[in-house]
């Protein structure tokens, strides 16, 4: 098969050169130059995927465009009416994602519960809007350029905290830029997302559950940082998918979105609480799926261009998967100085499911030597199955153990809160069996 991605910094590197290595061809365009150096000799890259088109027309139903962003939308509809084979997303999966309060509204539409969300497009409305209210809200900004460290979860019951930091990001906007942003009420409970692939027409089965880990440092403390890692399984979701996901899939045919979807929600006593969609694949969340499919990439997206099927092989149990970043991660700043360049090494020789098992991210290969490279410090997901959560973690945390990186940093307690607490509460609540 032909493959060309098209992204702005290789978010995908790891699918590439996993269907590179079966064989096919791959060819990958990233739009940031800052990003240039990820996987440097280590796939094709192209400056201009437009000049691309023909060579994967010329593939017929064996090609296939992979988008990477969920900014993107319009030309993968454009691509798809000039009859292309197109796995992302769509223009209905961009505003689903980065307008928050739209993808509230949809949700809401749809018989879901949702929790109270107000847009605004001015730090001053929020602020008199909070001081009246007094109550604990969680500021996002709309949009996918916007870090999530960016985001803040209100702590204080009385708001004193959000109001703050209205008030200090307010004085630092950039008074050219019109802000848009969601407060939307602090729901407690436990976070989990529910996810599948679309083919155009319908889900595919398996759906799956992941239980993501936000925080830089264990315990839950520090930065939102988009993901530091995560358990996943392709067992026992159909509840959640049921109540939740599959009520979108009209929206989805009408918008001819093709490609993978996610749903995070809140659950508790009072049932399911849809937070935000991802339209596009997440990471580290495509890599830890990756580790459950008992089939390639390629057989996925055949299944995917086809529309054949209702469902795809994967294994029992969990993944845990667990990012490995360098400074100044969460942050880009500094980055050259402080995490860039610097040597990847393996303490010991790798097995083969070693080796399957990691990841690769921001690397670059220099002079036969792997390097962190690109933009920000994320260097690779490390993942391990098993049976249960605790197999999975001890799998995993064997094989970090044996990646060496100066300077490296990872989360020492993926999965230890869903094995304490978590998963014993869903099971309460008859949503997982």
């Amino acid at each position: 098969m032909r493959f060309l991605g098209i992204g702005d910094t290789v978010d995908l590197g790891d699918m590439y050169l996993r269907l590179q290595s079966a064989g096919h061809e791959v060819r990958v365009h990233a739009a940031d130059s800052e990003a240039h150096d990820v996987m440097r000799g280590m796939l094709r890259f192209t400056e201009d995927w437009r000049r691309e088109l023909d060579w994967a027309r010329q593939a017929g139903n064996d090609g296939a465009i992979l988008i990477e962003t969920a900014s993107l939308g319009e030309v993968q509809d454009e691509l798809r009416r000039d009859g292309f084979h197109v796995i992302g997303g769509s223009t209905l999966g961009d505003r689903l994602e980065n307008d928050r309060a739209y993808g509230q509204s949809v949700l809401r539409d749809l018989g879901l519960r949702t929790a109270r969300s107000r847009e605004f497009t001015n730090f001053a409305d929020a602020i008199d809007f909070v001081q009246r209210t007094r109550g604990r809200y969680v500021f996002k900004l709309n949009g996918s350029e916007w870090s999530s460290t960016r985001s803040y979860v209100g702590a204080m019951d009385n708001g004193d905290d959000m109001v703050a930091l209205l008030l200090s990001t307010q004085r630092s906007w950039p008074a050219s830029e019109v802000p848009s942003f969601v407060l939307m009420d602090h729901l407690t409970g436990i976070e989990v997302g529910v996810g599948a692939f679309f083919d155009g027409e319908k889900f595919l089965s398996p759906s799956n559950l992941d239980w993501e880990h936000k925080r830089f440092f264990p315990g839950d403390i520090g930065e939102l940082t988009g993901e530091m890692g995560t358990v996943v399984t392709y067992r026992g979701a159909e509840r959640m998918f049921n109540q939740s996901l599959a009520c979108v899939a009209p929206l989805l045919r009408e918008s001819g979105y093709c490609g993978y979807i996610n749903l995070n929600t809140i659950v508790n006593d009072d049932g399911i609480w849809p937070l935000e969609f991802t339209c596009r694949f997440g990471y580290p969340g495509f890599p830890i799926l990756d580790s459950l499919h008992r089939c390639g990439w390629d057989n996925i997206f055949r299944l995917l261009i086809q529309r054949d099927a209702n469902r795809f092989p994967t294994h029992d149990g969990y993944s845990v998967g667990v990012v490995i970043t360098v400074p100044p991660f969460p942050y880009s700043h500094g980055y050259e100085v402080l995490g860039k360049g610097r040597p990847i090494c393996f303490t010991e020789h790798l097995h083969e499911t070693d080796r399957r098992s990691l990841h690769y991210g921001e690397v670059d290969m220099h002079h036969g030597q792997l390097v962190t490279a690109g933009m920000i410090g994320y260097i690779m997901v490390v993942t391990g199955i098993g049976e249960s959560i605790e197999a999975a973690r001890e799998t995993a945390y064997n094989r970090v153990r044996k990646v060496v990186i100066p300077n490296s940093r990872y989360r020492n307690d993926i999965g230890v809160r869903l094995i304490e607490r978590d998963l014993a509460e869903m099971r309460r609540l008859g949503l997982v069996p």
